[in-house]
């Protein structure tokens, strides 16, 4: 059931598409859900008619997202639901934080293993690490940037430079431990192009936002 301030419209290409009215947006934005499907945040101040507009105006967007969702869902062995995954999340992602953790000198707390949509891992201010079981769903290198990531909070609470600056030494050094492995190789190609400032993180959190938590 669709809440109060929703509408649905119905496109024969794109599905039943929800229009939600907010009235914290300040501009018009769209979402591809693997399981809600498209969603239109439009500002409570701006019509459905415009929503609808944009929504059109992005269609070509919107079908290649819902494909690449599709593609995604796919690619999972048949029959793997969300225990199958947290089953395989627990018995792997633990040691391999444990593995990294142990390599560059962090002591964490405890760790657990969640499902949700909002994030693929937190850390607390008292050590504790979660980890998505989602992760479970993406390669072996985009897991260990998280587990890297989530490993650098624990020295660095925030985003600052400090933080970076860190984890761009950890993500480094941790890929010259794999010069071999294919699936390292697929984004150290994409890295020795980039020029960015901290191209490790940047080449693989774009990687990253291919896939979503569902």
């Amino acid at each position: 059931m669709f809440p109060v301030n929703g509408k649905v419209h119905t496109d024969p290409e794109l599905g039943d598409v929800l229009l939600r009215k907010s009235t914290r947006a300040r501009r018009l934005s769209i979402r591809v859900h693997p399981l809600k499907g498209v969603i239109v945040t439009v500002p409570y101040w701006v019509s459905y008619v415009r929503g609808i507009a944009f929504l059109e105006s992005q269609r070509e967007w919107v079908l290649a997202m819902l494909q690449k969702v599709s593609a995604r869902d796919a690619s999972l062995p048949e029959g793997e639901d969300i225990e199958s995954l947290r089953t395989r999340a627990k018995a792997e992602l633990p040691g391999r934080l444990r593995m990294l953790a142990d390599r560059y000198g962090f002591r964490y707390n405890r760790v657990a293993i969640k499902h949700n949509t909002s994030n693929w891992g937190s850390c607390s201010s008292k050590g504790n690490i979660n980890l998505n079981l989602n992760l479970m769903r993406v390669p072996v290198p985009l897991q260990d940037y998280i587990l890297l990531h989530e490993l650098t909070h624990l020295h660095h609470p925030d985003h600052g430079t400090g933080f970076h600056e860190e984890l761009e030494r950890l993500l480094a050094d941790h890929f010259s431990q794999n010069p071999e492995d294919e699936a390292f190789l697929t984004y150290l190609s994409a890295i020795g192009k980039s020029r960015a400032k901290y191209r490790f993180a940047r080449v693989l959190e774009r990687a990253l936002k291919t896939y979503r938590p569902v």
